[in-house]
């Protein structure tokens, strides 16, 4: 049975989870543990944690759960500060966008991965912070546990529950699988995101440019309001599988640069009429 539940990074993410796991009934602790003192009075007032703790050691004790919904960036530190104060039974679980990296901090920093249990949440928004969690943001969102072969069935069991708890469709892939794909659904696309928003306000009149966004702009440019230091550790930290991401994409820009050079109507045709079908058929 769980009945303590440690939320290392208050956020967004971690606050959500909380507010979910309450709504959905959870009587259970949820135990907040962050830096900022004034965060965390952020988190208590809300509702998304029940006490805030600065020091991990405090905050880990007797914890049945501990999920990490912290920056990729800071996964390692945290990892360390956790583990000397770590039980046997606390299994931990992440909401990082990229597994590998944190199945090797994990590995190397806890040096057993049977009571962890890798997972990311496919939800969010361009907003961070506590401010912006709401209980609603899991509900009928897909959750992916990258569990490892040294992971134990029972935490994955555990980790799944909750996630349940909150709304989510829970499902299971490889780690390599996981990051592979989310650089090319989510870690692409924020870079093109953010790419484009850089280099037009970089051009000769950006305020002309925005003044005159149209809808499709806002659109498809939304996500690179999300919070840059986040996405840099992203791409650190799943570098190799973004770089493919990158470079395929890059080859078939050249292609859609060729058509329009050569006046090629069919292929662009082909092309907008792939790319609207595809999009009705798994986005609409």
């Amino acid at each position: 049975m769980t009945e303590r539940v440690v939320i290392a990074g208050v956020g967004l993410i971690g606050g959500s989870f909380g507010l979910a796991l309450r709504a959905a009934g959870f009587d259970g602790e949820l135990v907040g543990l962050g830096r900022d003192p004034a965060r965390l009075d952020a988190a208590l007032e809300c509702g998304a944690i029940d006490r805030a703790e600065t020091e991990a050691a405090a905050a880990t004790a007797d914890a049945d759960v501990i999920l990490l919904a912290v920056p990729m960036g800071a996964m390692a530190s945290v990892l360390a500060a956790i583990a000397p104060a770590l039980e046997p039974r606390t299994i931990v679980t992440d909401a990082g966008s990229v597994k590998g990296s944190f199945v090797t901090d994990a590995h190397r920093i806890l040096g057993s991965l049977a009571r962890v249990v890798p997972g990311h949440p496919i939800a969010g928004t361009e907003r961070s912070g506590v401010d912006a969690a709401f209980a609603e943001l899991y509900r009928g969102r897909r959750v992916i546990l990258t569990p490892t072969e040294e992971t134990e069935p029972e935490a994955t069991e555990t980790v799944e529950r909750l996630w349940s708890l909150t709304g989510a469709n829970v499902e299971r892939l490889p780690v390599e699988a996981h990051d592979r794909l989310l650089a090319a659904t989510s870690h692409l696309p924020h870079m093109l995101a953010f790419g484009l928003v850089d280099a037009l306000a970089r051009g000769d009149d950006p305020d002309a440019v925005f003044r005159y966004a149209a809808g499709g702009f806002r659109d498809f440019t939304r996500i690179a309001s999300s919070d840059p230091v986040m996405w840099r550790d992203i791409c650190l930290a799943n570098r190799d599988a973004l770089l493919e991401a990158l470079e395929a994409y890059r080859d078939d820009l050249e292609q859609l640069t060729a058509e329009v050079r050569d006046g090629d109507g069919d292929g662009l045709l082909s092309r907008f009429r792939r790319a609207k079908t595809a999009r009705d058929r798994f986005c609409g």
